[in-house]
């Protein structure tokens, strides 16, 4: 069997779609735990505080890391036309 040269079909954008992955932050249970108790207080905070601190210290402690982002599209984008070839220009 010879080796034949593969050609992509050409293609407006090549693109890989990232994973729908949500990060959850980990103060979101503490917060609904507040939101709970001023929704029972009626908006008095007298039997809250120690939700709020909570909340407090986990927002100070809990900072969110910025995820790096792929760079697999920028390589795809940029080696795609080594692989397609040359193509004839459109009239």
């Amino acid at each position: 069997m010879s080796a034949k040269n593969f050609r992509l079909p050409p293609l407006p954008r090549f693109r890989v779609k990232s994973a729908n992955k949500q990060q959850v932050h980990p103060c979101n249970l503490v917060m609904s735990s507040v939101l709970g108790c001023w929704a029972s207080q009626g908006h008095a905070t007298k039997g809250c505080e120690a939700f709020e601190q909570a909340l407090r210290t986990c927002m100070d402690t809990n900072k969110r890391v910025k995820s790096q982002k792929s760079t697999l599209n920028y390589h795809m984008a940029r080696l795609y036309p080594k692989i397609v070839g040359p193509q004839k220009p459109h009239m």
